[in-house]
Formats: C-alpha cells, sequence, structure tokens
C-alpha cells in the first residue's frame, strides 16, 4: 500500500457536511451559502468583482506593506521562480494586489472604483483556531473616494452582512474606530512615542524592543498583558491630529452616529500595514478567544502613487472568512444543511427509466434534486432522505408508477399527508410550488 499524503499543516480541505473528520471546520455548503450572502450583499452597494493573481511580486508587498511589517518580515511565502529567477510570493493579503492591477491598467481612468474580491490568501504563522497558513478572505475596496462618506458606507456593508447571516451587532460583533491621521502627524506622534517606550524598556517584551525604533505603532497593539498599563499611558495618535484630520474624523463620527452604529474609539487601534492613513476601524467579538478582529481595514490614500500611479484617495477592509464562520458555527446561527431542496427516492431499477426524465424537468424549473443511487430498500432509502437536509422526498414506488403518478413525502413536516402528484408537466409545476 503506498504512504497516505496528508495536506499541509495549516492548509485545509473544506468538505461537504456528510463528510466525518475531527477537525470543526465550516462545511463546503455553509460555505456556499455564505458566498452567496456576500454576492447579494455587495450587489446592494454598487460593488463589482474583480479577481487578481494568487502569485505577485515580491516587491510588490514589500513596497506596499513595509519591510519591517510581520507579515514581511516573518510570514509571506517567497520563492524564487525556477524559469526567469524572478523573486515572487503567494499573496499574503489582497489590497496590494488590486491596487497594482487598477495601477497597471489605468482603471480609475473613468473615475471612482468600488470593487470587491474574495480568495485564498497565505501565511506562514502558528497555525490556531481560525487562523491557518492558507485562510481566505473577503476583501472590499473603494477607489477615488475622499470623504468619509464612503467610510461609513464600507462600515454600513459590514453591518449589513453581520444581519444577513444573523450577527448581533453591539452584542455578538462589536466596531472600534481611530484615526490614524497624516504622514507628518504621525511622525510628530512617533517621535514622542519612541521616547515615552525607550523610558519603559524594562516592561517591554523582545518583540516591542525590536519595534520601538522600527515600527513603534506596532508596539501599541500588543496583547502582553504585562505591557498593557505602559501602553494604555502612551501618547495618542489621536492628540497630534491637525485641522483636516480632526474634521475627517469628526465627519465619520458623525455620519455614524446619524445611520445609527454604535462604536467604541479606540486609540491604540493601528491595524498592521504601513499603508494606512486617517479612518481605521475593526469588527471585534470576544467568543473567539484573545485574537478576536473578524473584519478590519481603513484608507490608504497614499498607496496608489506609492504603487506608480496618479495620486488618488482609498479606503477598503478584509475579512478573515474562516474566523466569521466559526463564528456562526460557535454560536448555532441556523444555516442550511445542504443545497438539495428535493431527494429522489427510487426503490426499483427498474423505475430509473421513468424517474429520470420527471427529475429533469424539476432540474430544469430550478429545483436542487439529489436522486438515489446504488439500490437500497425504500426504509434505508428514506432515512437517507430525512438525513440529507432535504425538504421533501419524490417516492418513485411501483404502485406510484404504475398510476403514472409520483409520491411527495414532506420531511420537515412530520404531520403534513402525503401528496400524489401525476408523472407530468403539471406534476412537475406542483412540486416547485412547494418550494
Amino acid at each position: 500500500m503506498a504512504e497516505k499524503l496528508n495536506a499541509v499543516k495549516g492548509m485545509n480541505d473544506i468538505l461537504p457536511g456528510s463528510v466525518s473528520r475531527k477537525e470543526k471546520l465550516p462545511t463546503s455548503a455553509i460555505w456556499h451559502w455564505f458566498d452567496g450572502v456576500v454576492r447579494d450583499v455587495l450587489a446592494r452597494y454598487g460593488y463589482q468583482y474583480i479577481v487578481t493573481p494568487v502569485v505577485e511580486p515580491t516587491a510588490l508587498f514589500v513596497r506596499g506593506l513595509g519591510e519591517v511589517t510581520d507579515i514581511v518580515e516573518k510570514e509571506m511565502y517567497s520563492f524564487v521562480d525556477s524559469m526567469n529567477q524572478d523573486q515572487l510570493t503567494l499573496r499574503p493579503e489582497a489590497t496590494a494586489g488590486i491596487v497594482r492591477a487598477v495601477v497597471q491598467h489605468n482603471a480609475l481612468y473613468n473615475g471612482p472604483l468600488r470593487i470587491w474580491t474574495m480568495g485564498p490568501m497565505f501565511r506562514h504563522e502558528r497555525p490556531q483556531k481560525g487562523r491557518y497558513r492558507q485562510f481566505h478572505q473577503l476583501d472590499v475596496e473603494a477607489l477615488g473616494l475622499p470623504g468619509p462618506d464612503v467610510d461609513v458606507e464600507l462600515i454600513l456593508m459590514g453591518r449589513a452582512l453581520w444581519r444577513e447571516l444573523g450577527l448581533v451587532e453591539g452584542e455578538q460583533v462589536r466596531l472600534e474606530i481611530n484615526s490614524l491621521g497624516q504622514s507628518a502627524e504621525r511622525a510628530a506622534h512617533r517621535q514622542a512615542l519612541v521616547g515615552y517606550l525607550e523610558q519603559h524598556m524594562d516592561v517591554l517584551d523582545e518583540e516591542a524592543r525590536r519595534r520601538v525604533h522600527t515600527n513603534p505603532l506596532r508596539v501599541l497593539d500588543s496583547k502582553n498583558p504585562a505591557m498593557q498599563a505602559v501602553l494604555e499611558a502612551a501618547p495618542k495618535l489621536l492628540d497630534f491630529l491637525g485641522a483636516e484630520s480632526i474634521a475627517h474624523f469628526d465627519g465619520l463620527r458623525t455620519l455614524l452616529d446619524a445611520a445609527g452604529v454604535a462604536y467604541r474609539i479606540n486609540p491604540r487601534l493601528v491595524r498592521g500595514m504601513d499603508y494606512y492613513n486617517l479612518t481605521v476601524f475593526e469588527w471585534t467579538t470576544d467568543l473567539l478567544g484573545s485574537q478576536g478582529t473578524i473584519c478590519g481595514g481603513g484608507r490608504y490614500d497614499g498607496l496608489i502613487e506609492q504603487m506608480g500611479g496618479k495620486p488618488a484617495p482609498a479606503i477598503g477592509f478584509g475579512l478573515g472568512i474562516e474566523r466569521l464562520l466559526l463564528l456562526v458555527q460557535e454560536l448555532d446561527l441556523p444555516v442550511p444543511a445542504g443545497l438539495a431542496q428535493v431527494y429522489a427516492v427510487i426503490p426499483a431499477e427498474a423505475a430509473v427509466p421513468r424517474a429520470l426524465p420527471f427529475i429533469e424537468k424539476l432540474r430544469a424549473q430550478g429545483l436542487s434534486v439529489f436522486m438515489h443511487a446504488g439500490g437500497g430498500n425504500l426504509k434505508n432509502q428514506l432515512q437517507k432522505a430525512d438525513a440529507s437536509g432535504a425538504a421533501f422526498a419524490l417516492i418513485f414506488g411501483e404502485q406510484e408508477l404504475a398510476s403514472n403518478t409520483v409520491k411527495v413525502k414532506l420531511l420537515r413536516d412530520r404531520d403534513a399527508a402525503q401528496l400524489e402528484v401525476p408523472l407530468d408537466d403539471g406534476g412537475a409545476a406542483t412540486i416547485s410550488q412547494l418550494r
């Protein structure tokens, strides 16, 4: 027997719900459902779909994310292309690639863009609950729009998504906001912050001490309990903002209040990439342990120019799909058990030629029909039909076929009477109306 091969550590298979496994991972049915919810919500807001490569030049992420970010320093899957010696990287996030595509194709020529994508990202970090080395992300971007109105639009889009999934904002998920101001304001704050941190080096852990002079803002994001008192007392960037940055942040808050969105100002919220400015935000939860962020983003008005394009404002967010679906499962929210609406029970092989044309009529009318195959008695097939999650079963029994009918058994209503409908177009139409 050949040696069994397993998936790479931290990279998971998404299996149908009927397949038994030890890992408590979302099933493909839940992923399919989530995909539909996302497409519906984003269509309401007028956002268009974009696809970019999974592999990009390594320089794209070094320039876009910052050389001293955790992602670039420790987490990227980078390699040399053996054909032409190019330095390449599996994308660790989506924004840099989207901006690269927009610049390369001059996509802002006709005005602002509202776009989104969804797919796998890769980071070489220690796998933990809901965080993997290959993970999937929903990424939404609004390019060419400068005001806090579009900042709020993205936040409202997040709220709409939570509501469609059955999550309660303010209780199960909460919004935190901050402003990172502009580069000159961050430079003034950085100088004050470095001076403050240098006075408390004995309290900082090794990672924080390393960052004091390379990326001091990220020190504020530390979750180390021993450092929290020192970090809470650190100089706050909000105190260094100029009039325009304050006006933008006040505009954001005014619009959030008008839309009835509850939020908390978190002066230590900085995000992980160097490209952010002005508005940053995160949706968080207490239900997934210490790593509570399920969605985060912000404004990155300088990145398009940094990537070689004409200066243009932009804002976006990223959402970790595995963590969000894990939260949905932890809360036992109602999600579909499967895709099939109808389970076709065919107790005798001789009935298949009569059943197949009728099943195809139902599928042509938009019904999802799972046809039992491989034999088995009536009782066994009905048990499988009940376990499938289908709404009702069609029974192509000997007696039914003799009278040119099919029996309809409602699986989710035990007290409902069974129906018999003719094996013709009228019968198919009757079943379609039962959805």
